[in-house]
């Protein structure tokens, strides 16, 4: 996901760590057929290291949307299918399934999965959550994925609407990093 890879690298590079993903490694995507966040996640960073033979972090991610009992969920990313997949679809999605919906809450969650090596048995695992609400309509340009329905009342705007640095200071991912850093061994 390319959205995903920008974020970490503007969130490392101040820390003077290069990012590299599993395509510049020419290792294929993992499955993921799991039907929890941590599952996934830890299977996706298993694969890479098994493959690369080096450290690898992974990513699991999605919005969870109360009234619909947590969906999208582990299916964000699918959620109007996969043949392919679609930012725009999924968003036309939820909001057809939101309409005439009045609990509008909603939460971004993320894990991050750190592992040695493949077969860590101690793999570094990290979690965050955003707070907030669908919008009945898409708003703003920036971000990806359903960003631009994701508001975020405090603010008065959607997740789309704000600055690169503002998301990298309150966004689930951001939270879930700054976990994983507090859990990073330091040498």
């Amino acid at each position: 996901n390319q959205g995903k890879l920008r974020e970490f690298q503007r969130m490392l590079a101040p820390l003077g760590i290069e990012v590299l993903t599993q395509s510049q490694l020419g290792i294929s995507e993992a499955e993921e057929p799991h039907c929890t966040f941590v599952e996934n996640a830890l299977a996706k960073a298993r694969h890479v290291s098994r493959a690369s033979g080096l450290p690898a972090l992974a990513d699991d991610s999605g919005i969870c949307v109360e009234a619909l009992g947590g969906a999208p969920g582990v299916i964000s990313a699918r959620y109007a299918g996969d043949n392919p997949k679609s930012d725009a679809r999924n968003n036309q999605k939820l909001l057809q399934d939101m309409q005439g919906v009045a609990d509008r809450r909603a939460h971004y969650y993320c894990v991050l999965v750190l592992v040695r090596h493949a077969d860590d048995p101690q793999p570094l695992i990290a979690e965050g959550e955003w707070q907030g609400e669908i919008f009945h309509e898409e708003r703003g340009e920036g971000g990806f994925g359903y960003d631009p329905m994701f508001w975020l009342p405090q603010f008065g705007k959607t997740a789309a609407e704000l600055s690169h640095e503002e998301k990298a200071q309150i966004s689930h991912r951001a939270k879930a990093l700054q976990v994983l850093m507090q859990r990073f061994p330091r040498a």
